[in-house]
């Protein structure tokens, strides 16, 4: 195989294993990590002490609770910030952090088991909060709140994810299950493969370094489309300020990555073109004795005196 194509071809390759740098982490980070309910909770554990967070759940709490009071009857003006200066109240105590965690654990357990498995009904995913409201109860019971132990636990089914939705979603997670899979393999052998294949291989590994520090750069470069995208489209009560904190959160560990792609790719293409280059005490050989084997190029001629 001649220079020229080796050359064409390593370049193929190595174009691949770049291109699917920030496809495979992507791939790996939603199914192996946004996907697993420990990390999931973890990660938006610290979201409990978030200002935005809080001030969000209060409001959501509060409408809710004077539109369940006021049914049927109107309230006085005077119970509307009551009501809502008791759901701020609630939102920094240690009742509230519990139920945080307990509530996310509980929805994000919902929606795997629908994702996971095959014969999961096809109506929309539910969840049933009585075991958080049981939680948050004993908590304040036990902090001693008035009238803690006289709060109703029911069961009742509170839709989190459409059936629609959920159909789409499923689809989504086989193919992300697969991805992430097979496209951090397939990255490996192709930039292998490049390497290999290259007649220069130092170039062929300064370009690799580049390209991996590229996919790098661009991964953080979606990370952040992807918040202005999240944001753009939001609508409901949550505010966006909180909806920013929790994609922030969960995008964490995939920041991360993106960062340490563009820094190791760099690393590798600096190393390589240090290595490239000559020494600072390399010096040119001087002409030894002649080999006895070699012809004698005959008499030097002489140096002029002055």
């Amino acid at each position: 195989m001649s220079a020229r194509l080796r050359n064409g071809l390593s370049a193929l390759l190595i174009a691949l294993s770049c291109l699917l740098v920030p496809l495979g982490a992507l791939a790996a980070w939603a199914a192996y990590g946004l996907a697993d309910t420990g990390r999931y909770v973890t990660a938006l554990a610290p979201l409990s002490t978030d200002p935005d967070v809080r001030d969000a759940v209060a409001d959501t709490v509060g409408s809710r609770l004077l539109r369940e009071a006021g049914a049927g009857r109107p309230l006085p003006d005077a119970v509307r910030p009551f009501v809502r200066d008791a759901a701020r109240s609630f939102t920094r105590t240690e009742a509230f952090r519990a139920g945080w965690d307990a509530a996310n654990r509980a929805v994000h357990d919902a929606v795997l088991r629908r994702l996971r498995d095959e014969r999961a009904a096809g109506g929309p995913v539910t969840v049933d909060l009585a075991p958080v409201t049981a939680r948050v109860k004993a908590r304040l019971a036990l902090d001693h709140v008035p009238l803690a132990r006289r709060i109703p636990v029911e069961h009742t089914a509170i839709a989190v994810l459409p059936a629609r939705d959920a159909e789409r979603l499923r689809t989504g997670y086989r193919v992300l299950e697969v991805a992430a899979r097979w496209l951090p393999a397939a990255t490996v052998v192709f930039a292998a493969g490049g390497i290999a294949v290259a007649a220069c291989r130092r170039r062929a590994v300064a370009a690799t370094g580049l390209g991996t520090a590229l996919g790098g750069a661009l991964l953080a470069l979606a990370v952040a489309v992807g918040r202005r995208l999240t944001l753009a489209d939001l609508s409901g009560e949550i505010g966006r300020p909180a909806a920013g904190a929790v994609y922030d959160a969960l995008t964490a560990t995939l920041r991360t990555v993106s960062w340490l792609l563009v820094v190791l790719g760099l690393a590798v293409a600096l190393l390589s073109w240090l290595t490239a280059r000559p020494g600072p005490f390399a010096h040119r050989r001087r002409p030894g004795p002649p080999d006895p084997g070699s012809p004698d190029p005959g008499p030097r001629p002489a140096r002029a005196r002055l």
